[in-house]
């Protein structure tokens, strides 16, 4: 549906948002992001397979987990493999091929943003450009994480400010931006 086109390659290589190492430090922010908006039930949406462990491990299970089994385009290690498969949240399975943000990916992760239950969206193909949805569709109060290849894990608190920052690059891809913005069910707002 979207693709990625060469002029904003490098628009993407720049993080939206902190960058850290402990999972403890981003979800105290997350938290902290819960807090000042009033939404304490707000998502964290989790876009990675080692960055949805690593939540895991630090005892929280990401409302919504986007993975595809690579991490910079290699398998992922056979431990996060196996914890993540063994992870008992309801599994949405879609394709996503590299570049891109597929319909099917788009209507997953709108589902899986008003499911009360964790839900853990397989991605046949690659996730990497996941992230930008989220970010436009998470509630305001939420957070979204992401890697950062060689650096860790990147902490965006949805804001007003993050999410038209988002929406603006989101508007930049190629292919029909709103047919996608319906596909996550987002309007003019």
């Amino acid at each position: 549906m979207l693709t990625l086109p060469d002029s904003l390659r490098d628009a993407f290589k720049q993080p939206m948002g902190p960058v850290t190492t402990d999972p403890d430090t981003l979800l105290a922010a997350a938290a902290e992001t819960r807090g000042t908006y009033g939404t304490p039930d707000a998502p964290i949406v989790a876009v990675g397979d080692v960055v949805t462990y690593h939540l895991r491990e630090a005892g929280r299970v990401p409302d919504v987990a986007l993975v595809d089994g690579k991490t910079e385009r290699e398998a992922v290690r056979t431990e996060i493999a196996n914890a993540l498969d063994g992870a008992e949240e309801r599994r949405i399975t879609v394709e996503n091929p590299a570049a891109t943000l597929s319909e099917g990916l788009l209507e997953a992760l709108s589902a899986a943003l008003v499911d009360p239950d964790p839900v853990v969206i397989e991605v046949d193909g690659e996730e990497d450009l996941a992230a930008l949805p989220a970010i436009v569709a998470t509630p305001v109060g939420g957070t979204v994480v992401y890697g950062q290849p060689g650096e860790g894990m990147v902490h965006v608190a949805v804001t007003p400010e993050s999410r038209a920052e988002a929406r603006a690059l989101f508007e930049r891809l190629d292919g029909d931006v709103e047919q996608a913005f319906e596909r996550l069910r987002i309007g003019d707002d």
